[in-house]
């Protein structure tokens, strides 16, 4: 199996060089047919390596222990759908995986767009080709997860050794989430290289800006999404499983994933500011080419072990691999702009500071302040053990420092932003917009300080939650209340006609809604409890209003691991309200322990316990208890993320047109020639497109 999978991945890496040289070619003899056979060859490269992927999936199943990478990460006893998951355990087959991931978006993107564009698609092979190629000399020459294990016989010769078992997946892989996290946040990563293949592509042929730029958003939209779930799902599996109470560190793994989504999402921003004025058109080339370049960043930070994670794999050389990678990107990227800039000049200027155009420059700048500060800090460990010997560690309290500030400032321009007008807005419009959102903010925030709530972020992250809800809110009312009245339907009703005729407008605003439940999450942080107890049978802990009662302790156990487990019964007002069952496990093949927390969830708090293992001193059971307000809202804001993404890249229903009923001519009165009754289109208020 061995052969069979190296050789799939070594024909794959020939056809991908062919999409390389004969695109290259193709557009420098401008012979259709050869641009034809190096789009198929890159089309080839995704069947190619499906065949490498199924290859070691089939060792993982069969338990084949001749090979290295399956032996170093699965065992009899592992679950099957955790066998699976073992594919992208380790850094071979991660980088197999993220190699098939992204021949399946190039696969899609050349056979999408075989018959149209031709004067672009053929940048598009090229540009997806060379990544390829980058990948695929990874897989075949300096990571390939196809390694067999040998063992050297009385002679010296070399024999293919069969492990009896394995040494099992790593414990905290072993856990449902981590069956489709790597996948989703992978889908992110390997989904911008597309966006940024079209833009490369359209800088080096010269191809009209707003053409690339609509073939190139719904790409951007998809692997943006896929960017946000895989966020949110790893900040889920480090709540659920690291056992430290959270669900954020600011890790530099978690950094490097939220790196790209930061870019991404102010080129989704300033992306109206070249469809609708022809302006920025430098800035979003560059933005499409800084997010591409901090995927590529952020998997080598995974895989060199230049920075330390919980997330990371062990310290490898291929690093040297990467970061010769992203300065050939660079120096492409600069030698392409370089020579066509003449053709990235704007078409218009900025007119006014209080218009639709300067809240989307706004929201760039705060975003790529936010994406220096994030990478600076990610990266200062680095860069001060390079300059002074010692390696100084940023924590949390820089990040919260500076990126709090920067987040609510975005929030305000999410509420802001899409109801200014282009050009310029008047303060008529102002007062109209926003005078009752800013009102309902305040009288929010004015209950809540008397209500006692006296911590400053917070409180203006309320007052400004409570001002976009309401501007959402009125954008959606005013345009409903018209189709009501028009069409005597209800107004739920008129929502929906509203809503399905600009989706990308109003699922701009259902993501902006799902942003601010995100926000409204994030800021219960500020009244986390927590309690550390040893804890025998019949003892108790109180946190919040839970009394928590030690009934038991036990020592449940599989073939995969051994577990001592709390049994817990927690009491609210005097009466039983739940069972939670914390465990601290031992995974037999690998030695390594891992805690598995009990969570009790409502919208309005999370009781979260964690059996923490003996104390050292005395042997006793430790129980931590925290109370977590509002963690909930997170998760369903992201689901209203994901939903509102999907609505905006649904395609609009065409516009309604309305005869306008004009007088009828007297009885012998000419009429002009060319005349024809009015036909007046029922306009939309420009918004969130």
């Amino acid at each position: 199996m061995d052969i069979f999978g190296s050789f799939a991945l070594l024909l794959a890496l020939g056809a991908a060089v062919y999409a390389f040289a004969g695109g290259i070619a193709g557009i420098a003899t401008r012979r259709p047919l050869l641009s034809k056979t190096a789009r198929n060859a890159g089309m080839a490269v995704f069947g190619l390596v499906t065949l490498a992927v199924a290859t070691i999936i089939y060792a993982f199943f069969t338990d084949d222990f001749s090979l290295a990478y399956v032996s170093a990460h699965s065992n009899h006893t592992l679950p099957l759908y955790y066998k699976f998951s073992a594919l992208w355990a380790g850094q071979e087959g991660s980088l197999l995986f993220w190699t098939w991931l992204l021949s399946i978006y190039a696969f899609f993107a050349l056979f999408l767009n075989r018959k149209k564009h031709p004067e672009l698609m053929p940048y598009v092979g090229v540009t997806l080709a060379g990544v390829q190629i980058f990948f695929l000399t990874l897989n075949n020459f300096v990571a390939s997860p196809f390694r067999v294990l040998g063992a050297m016989d009385a002679t010296g010769a070399m024999h293919v050794a069969r492990l009896s078992d394995g040494s099992g997946l790593n414990p905290l892989l072993q856990y449902y989430e981590m069956v489709i996290h790597p996948p989703i946040l992978y889908l992110g990563y390997t989904g911008f290289t597309v966006p940024f293949a079209f833009a490369m592509a359209a800088l080096l042929g010269r191809y009209p800006g707003e053409k690339w730029i609509h073939i190139t958003r719904r790409w951007t939209m998809v692997a943006w999404c896929f960017q946000t779930v895989g966020i949110l799902l790893g900040a889920h599996w480090a709540y659920a499983v690291l056992g430290w109470g959270g669900y954020w560190a600011w890790d530099p793994v978690e950094n490097a994933a939220l790196l790209p989504w930061i870019t991404g999402t102010a080129f989704l921003h300033s992306v109206m500011m070249q469809e609708k004025r022809g302006m920025m058109k430098v800035w979003n080339v560059w933005l499409v080419f800084v997010t591409f370049m901090l995927c590529i960043l952020g998997t080598s930070l995974t895989r060199t072990g230049v920075v330390s994670s919980v997330h990371a794999f062990a310290e490898s050389s291929i690093g040297s691999w990467f970061f010769t990678f992203l300065a050939i990107i660079l120096v492409v990227c600069l030698a392409a702009w370089f020579k066509n800039r003449d053709y990235l000049r704007s078409d218009n200027q900025l007119d006014s500071l209080v218009s639709r155009e300067s809240s989307f420059l706004f929201n760039n700048l705060i975003l790529l302040a936010a994406c220096f500060a994030v990478l600076w800090g990610t990266l200062f460990p680095v860069i001060s053990e390079a300059v002074t010997g010692n390696k100084i560690s940023v924590g949390p309290p820089f990040f919260n420092k500076v990126n709090v500030p920067i987040a609510l400032f975005l929030l305000f321009l999410t509420g802001v932003g899409p109801l200014l007008a282009w050009r310029k807005t008047s303060f008529d419009s102002l007062k109209r917009n926003f005078a009752w959102p800013l009102i309902g903010g305040v009288i929010a925030g004015a209950v809540a300080f008397a209500l006692g709530f006296r911590e400053f972020y917070p409180l203006i992250c309320l007052i400004l939650s409570v001002f976009v809800t309401l501007t959402i809110a009125a954008e959606f009312y005013r345009g409903a209340r018209v189709i009501a009245s028009r069409d005597g339907t209800n107004l739920l009703t008129a929502v929906g006609e509203l809503t399905m005729r600009n989706t990308r407008r109003y699922g701009g605003y259902v993501i902006h809604f799902g942003m601010v439940l995100i926000f409204v999450g994030i800021s219960g942080q500020a009244f986390n409890q927590d309690i550390q107890k040893e804890m025998n049978i019949g003892d108790t802990i109180s946190i919040g209003p839970y009394r928590i009662l030690c009934q038991n302790f036990d020592q449940p156990s599989t073939s995969n691991y051994s577990s001592d487990r709390a049994t817990l019964e927690v009491f609210r007002n005097g009466k039983s309200q739940m069972m939670l069952y914390p465990e601290h496990r031992t995974y037999l093949a690998s030695q390594v322990s891992e805690t598995i927390v009990a969570v009790q969830s409502t919208p309005l708090r999370d009781l979260y316990v964690v059996y923490a293992g003996a104390s050292p001193e005395t042997g006793k059971p430790v129980i931590h208890a925290y109370l977590n307000p509002l963690v909930k809202w997170i998760w369903f804001g992201g689901i209203v993320v994901v939903l509102g993404t999907g609505l905006a890249m649904f395609p609009s229903r065409g516009a309604a047109l309305a005869l306008r009923p004009v007088a009828q001519p007297a009885w012998g009165e000419s009429v002009a020639p060319g005349s024809a009754p009015a036909i007046a289109p029922i306009h939309r208020s420009d918004g969130h497109d």
